[in-house]
C-alpha cells in the first residue's frame, strides 16, 4: 500500500506539468491573438502571436500593461469600455471589427471577441479574448472603393459612353468574384472557434482545484489535449484558406486597377489622329472585356497578320472595339451553344492603304432583314438595349475616314463585324 500512497504526489505533479505544457503549447502556437486581462484591464497572459504583433515588446513588458500603453487613446478607450461592460454584465462581445491605431502611427484592423473570465465559483475575475488580423481584407475593401471612385471620375472625364459602359460591365463581373471571396472570408470569420475556447476555459476553471486529476482520469479531461490539437489544426487550416481568398481578392483588385488605368489612358487622350498599333488596341479592348469573357466562358482566337499601323484616334478605336467585343460576347451567350467562340483578326485591307480589324462570333446571328438597319440610331434587338452603341461606332469610323460593316449568314450562324481604317506609313508590325 505504501508505494501507491507515495506515488500520488508524483502523479499530481506530473499532471500539473502536463496541464502547464498544454496551456504553453496552446499559447505558443495559436496563430490568432489570445489574451487574458484582470479587473483593471491589465494583461495577465498573452499568446506568442500577441508578442509578435506588439513589435519591440517582450512578454514581460506586456504583462501588467493596458491597451493605452500600445494604442492611441481612441482605440484604448473603446476596448476599456467594452471590457468593463463585460465585467458589469457578464455578457460577451463577439466578432467586433476594431480599427487599431498604434502609438507609432500604424493602423490595423482586427475581428475581436471578448468574454468574461470566471473562477471556479463563477465569479468574474477579468476578461479574455481572441482577435484575428483582418488588415489586408479591410485594405482591399478600401482599395476597391478607391478604384471604383477613380473609375467613376475617369468615365466622367472621358465622355466615352460606350467605353465607360463596357468598363463598368467588366468591373461588375470582377466584383462578382470579389463578392464570392469576401463571402468566403466572412463565413470563415463567423465560424471562428472562439466559442469553443470559451467552453474550454469554463471547463478548466470549473476543475481549477483538481485540474491535474481531471485531465488524467476524467473522460472529458482526457480529451482536452486532443481538442487543443484539433483546434490548432483547424486554426492553421482556416488561416491558410482565408489567406488564399485574400490573395484572390488582391488579384481581382489588381485587375480592376488595370482596367481603370487603361480607361483613364484612353479617356484623357485628346482627339488626335496618330499612328497606332492595331494589335495593342485590340488587346486593350479584350482586357477591358476580360471579366465578362471569362464569366461567360468565351474562347478567344487571334489571327493577327503583319500590317502597317493605323492612322486614327485612339479613344474612338477602343470605343468601337470594346463595343464590338461586348456585343459578340452577348451573342455567344444568347446562342446557348456549348462552345462559345470569338475570333479576332487583324489583316490588310482591300487596298494597301487600309487595315481591317475584325470581330467574329459563333453566336445567335443576324436576320438578313436587320443587316441594313443594325447601324441605325435606336435600333436594337436586346430587351435592355438602347440602340446607341453600333450607331455611334459607325459614325466614329466614318469620322476617322474608315468604315464599319457587318456580315451574317442568318439566325444561329454568327456574325462578323469589320472595322476598316486608313493605314499610316510605317514598317509592318508583328
Amino acid at each position: 500500500m505504501s508505494p501507491a500512497v507515495s506515488s500520488l504526489p508524483v502523479e499530481s505533479e506530473h499532471s500539473t506539468q502536463i496541464d502547464r505544457a498544454l496551456v504553453s503549447a496552446f499559447l505558443e502556437n495559436i496563430p490568432d491573438y489570445v489574451f487574458f486581462k484582470d479587473l483593471r484591464s491589465r494583461y495577465m497572459a498573452v499568446s506568442k502571436s500577441v508578442v509578435r504583433n506588439f513589435s519591440g515588446a517582450t512578454t514581460r513588458q506586456i504583462i501588467g500593461q493596458t491597451d493605452s500603453d500600445f494604442f492611441s487613446g481612441g482605440h484604448a478607450q473603446a476596448t476599456y469600455e467594452d471590457e468593463h461592460y463585460i465585467l458589469r454584465t457578464g455578457e460577451s462581445i463577439l466578432n467586433k471589427v476594431e480599427r487599431e491605431i498604434w502609438t507609432d502611427g500604424r493602423i490595423t484592423w482586427a475581428l475581436t471577441s471578448r468574454m468574461p473570465l470566471r473562477n471556479e465559483n463563477g465569479v468574474i475575475i477579468g476578461t479574455f479574448g481572441i482577435s484575428r488580423d483582418i488588415t489586408k481584407t479591410r485594405e482591399l475593401e478600401l482599395a476597391l472603393e478607391k478604384a471604383n471612385g477613380e473609375l467613376v471620375d475617369a468615365s466622367r472625364v472621358a465622355g466615352m459612353a460606350e467605353v465607360a459602359n463596357g468598363v463598368l460591365h467588366n468591373v461588375g463581373n470582377v466584383l462578382n468574384s470579389l463578392n464570392v471571396s469576401a463571402s468566403v472570408i466572412a463565413t470563415g470569420l463567423r465560424r471562428s472557434k472562439a466559442a469553443s475556447l470559451v467552453k474550454l476555459a469554463q471547463l478548466l476553471r470549473a476543475q481549477d482545484k483538481n485540474l491535474g486529476t481531471f485531465l488524467t482520469t476524467d473522460p472529458k479531461g482526457k480529451r482536452v489535449p486532443e481538442f487543443l490539437a484539433s483546434l490548432a489544426r483547424h486554426a492553421v487550416a482556416e488561416r491558410t484558406r482565408l489567406l488564399e481568398e485574400v490573395a484572390a481578392l488582391q488579384r481581382n483588385i489588381d485587375h480592376i486597377k488595370e482596367i481603370v488605368a487603361m480607361q483613364q489612358a484612353y479617356a484623357t487622350t485628346v482627339a488626335v489622329v496618330e499612328p497606332l498599333d492595331p494589335v495593342a488596341l485590340m488587346e486593350d479592348s479584350v482586357r477591358m472585356n476580360a471579366g465578362g469573357l471569362l464569366r461567360h466562358e468565351v474562347t478567344i482566337e487571334r489571327e493577327f497578320q503583319p500590317t502597317p499601323a493605323i492612322l486614327a484616334e485612339k479613344g474612338k478605336v477602343v470605343q468601337i472595339l470594346v463595343n464590338l467585343i461586348r456585343n459578340a460576347k452577348n451573342a455567344c451567350d444568347e446562342s446557348g451553344q456549348p462552345e462559345r467562340r470569338m475570333t479576332l483578326r487583324i489583316k490588310p485591307g482591300a487596298t494597301s492603304d487600309r487595315v481591317q480589324l475584325v470581330v467574329q462570333d459563333n453566336g445567335v446571328g443576324i436576320p438578313w432583314l436587320n443587316l441594313d438597319r443594325i447601324f441605325g440610331h435606336g435600333f436594337t434587338t436586346r430587351p435592355n438595349g438602347h440602340g446607341f452603341g453600333l450607331h455611334s461606332s459607325a459614325n466614329a469610323a466614318r469620322e476617322m475616314k474608315g468604315a464599319l460593316t457587318v456580315h451574317s449568314d442568318g439566325v444561329g450562324k454568327g456574325a462578323t463585324f469589320t472595322l476598316e481604317l486608313p493605314s499610316a506609313p510605317a514598317t509592318p508590325s508583328p
